[in-house]
């Protein structure tokens, strides 16, 4: 078991000599500097998951590698542990790399990201560290993408590089990224989107070091602790507002399958609070599985999300970083699907860190009073198509596709978007530009949204016709679970896939495939899950609910049966509307807290989904 305790109060807090006005100053620039980092990113990079899609994530942390601006947290120490280099080690011009989630405590999820880390100088004296990470297109492995349904170790997942110097005293060592770089399917992307990752923390250290020299270098670092010590007084209020001491909650929920016939798969959390201090104990969860949807989740990254969670459902002006580290104690045992054991395969991990994120989210809005949280999100699956065209070129696209976003306190969720605010989707014409295929349909799915007072969002379909003989490869969840919804809204719509070929021919696929070949002409119905619902949608506006079938989200259908709406030539019958709703209130009983959806118990569901698995590989065998 990984049982973490609380770290004495750290040293950055205390009374601290510089004036607000310099601390704004210190702090802004460092929040416009990790978007600069993201932007001259986007900008070199050659890879659309990166340039498009935004699949990176950018960090500027103090000397003691501890994050004071960033998204994902920080694992520093851990990379120097691992690297054959020690602290007193690192020069000027350094910047060490490495993909391999073992070796940085899951700061990077699964190989094809591939992180950089800076060491940032002045004056000769360490002042702090810039980072970077984005997925690369491909690291090699037994699949295009790198991200295989059916690997059993992490040695199928790609070339994996520990901790080395990718740049030692700012000479490049160009053997050494040509070396990894020839292990992957598309070398020149590789070599590129890594080259870029390097810029992108040269921002960094351009920045550090003018504030350094704007308002010297002891300012800057007491900036830094100021920094962290105004984002950990600040957490230290919001918990001890809104998280009642002597209350335990728990909240399970399902990951589908692993994508080798195991499942559903459980995860469990309970949090309470003691003093200032926010306990969160994974206990329960279910045991690592044989596939690849493990997920190396890094204590720092799950006290970051922690953070995040309160931050913007209460003081959404904090700043996340390293400061409230010490005020969150985390169980990750070891062995469970959160906290694998080395070797076990991880390319697939998107779907539990999705659940992970409505698993805290949920067990949040049990514990704070008069609190209600989201309901459950739909899906964030990755696609890749692959081969080699008519022409003898080779090609290769990964695209990562988004469900509804489930509805929140006071509005409706969003159609069709990623769980993370910064994702984009990739423009079709983007994808009909540079690989061959056709994009027929990229709309949002009627009533796929859980209906509530706020409706959740809608999953997409995206349909391809493949141009080119190929194979896909993808993984998605919710096909067999349903996203939640919560205080009487409603539970959204699964994830569903089809594959059409050109006989006319129909097979429905599961959420989770490697290499199935397709041919010219052949094309994919890719349709995502949507997003739970809030609250009891006999609430919701009927006016709303009209426009909304006028637009074609909702069918008039789901007007009357879901939202107790009647329409007349496209208008509310309001008599009729009332009507149906006073009678549904009075006979329905009180609504759940959760919807989760006409389940089967877990038995016959594991029997659901080995069956689906079995009767697929025969169909391709």
């Amino acid at each position: 078991m990984s049982q973490h305790t609380a770290d004495a109060t750290p040293d950055f807090v205390g009374d601290h000599d510089i004036d607000a006005t310099t601390l704004d100053i210190i702090e802004n620039t460092l929040s416009n500097t990790r978007h600069e980092m993201d932007r001259v990113l986007e900008t070199t990079a050659i890879s659309p998951v990166i340039r498009e899609q935004s699949d990176q994530f950018p960090l500027i942390a103090d000397p003691q590698g501890r994050m004071v601006m960033g998204q994902f947290g920080s694992a520093i120490d851990t990379i120097i542990e691992n690297a054959p280099f020690g602290w007193d080690e690192l020069n000027e011009g350094d910047v060490i790399a490495t993909n391999d989630p073992y070796m940085c405590a899951g700061a990077v999820s699964h190989t094809p990201d591939m992180l950089l880390l800076r060491p940032i100088f002045y004056e000769g004296d360490l002042v702090g560290f810039g980072s970077q990470w984005g997925n690369l297109m491909d690291v090699g492995g037994k699949t295009p993408g790198s991200m295989p349904v059916q690997a059993a170790t992490i040695f199928e997942e790609g070339m994996r590089l520990p901790p080395v110097k990718l740049y030692k005293g700012g000479e490049f060592d160009s053997e050494l990224l040509e070396t990894f770089a020839h292990n992957t399917r598309l070398p020149e992307h590789a070599e590129a989107d890594i080259k870029a990752l390097a810029a992108g923390t040269a921002v960094a250290e351009s920045r550090v070091q003018e504030l350094c020299e704007r308002f010297g270098k002891e300012t800057y670092l007491e900036g830094c602790d100021a920094i962290l010590d105004r984002t950990r007084d600040g957490m230290i209020d919001l918990i001890r507002e809104f998280v009642p001491e002597g209350e335990r909650y728990t909240f399970e929920d399902y990951v589908d399958d692993d994508g080798m016939g195991n499942g559903p798969i459980k995860l469990h959390l309970e949090i309470y609070r003691e003093g200032d201090t926010v306990h969160l104990d994974w206990e329960g969860t279910d045991d690592q599985v044989p596939g690849t949807v493990n997920f190396l989740l890094n204590e720092k990254m799950f006290k970051m999300f922690t953070g995040v969670f309160l931050i913007m459902a209460f003081d959404p002006l904090l700043t996340f970083n390293d400061g409230y580290y010490d005020l969150f104690e985390v169980n990750l045992p070891e062995g469970t699907v959160v906290q694998p054991e080395f070797p076990a395969a991880l390319g697939n991990r998107l779907p539990l860190m999705a659940r992970q994120f409505d698993v805290l989210q949920a067990t949040f809005s049990k514990l704070i009073d008069d609190f209600s949280v989201a309901g459950s999100y739909g899906t964030s699956p990755n696609l890749v198509y692959a081969g080699t065209d008519s022409e003898g070129n080779d090609f290769q696209m990964l695209e990562i596709l988004y469900g509804g976003i489930p509805a929140r306190p006071g509005g409706d969720g969003l159609d069709g978007h990623s769980w993370w605010p910064l994702f984009r989707t990739v423009p079709a014409e983007y994808q009909e530009a540079y690989y061959p295929l056709t994009i027929d349909e990229y709309s949002t799915r009627t009533d796929t949204g859980g209906a509530g007072q706020f409706r959740g969002g809608h999953g997409i379909t995206k349909v391809y016709t493949f141009e080119e003989d190929g194979a896909i490869t993808f993984q998605d969840d919710r096909a067999h679970t349903y996203p939640w919804g919560v205080d009487g809204g409603k539970h959204a719509q699964t994830s569903e896939k089809k594959l059409i070929r050109t006989d006319g021919t129909e097979e429905e696929l599961p959420s989770k495939v490697e290499n199935v070949a397709v041919s010219a002409g052949d094309k994919l119905v890719f349709r995502t899950a949507g997003g739970g619902g809030l609250g009891d949608p006999l609430e919701r506006d009927p006016e709303l609910v009209a426009e909304e079938v006028r637009q074609g989200l909702i069918s008039a259908d789901a007007a009357r049966e879901e939202y107790g709406v009647v329409l007349e030539d496209g208008t509310v019958d309001e008599a009729a509307t009332e009507e149906i709703r006073e009678n549904r209130r009075e006979t329905r009983g009180e609504p759940a807290e959760f919807d989760y959806g006409p389940l089967p118990d877990d038995e016959e569901l594991a029997d659901q989904i080995a069956d689906e698995r079995r009767e697929f590989e025969d169909r391709h065998d």
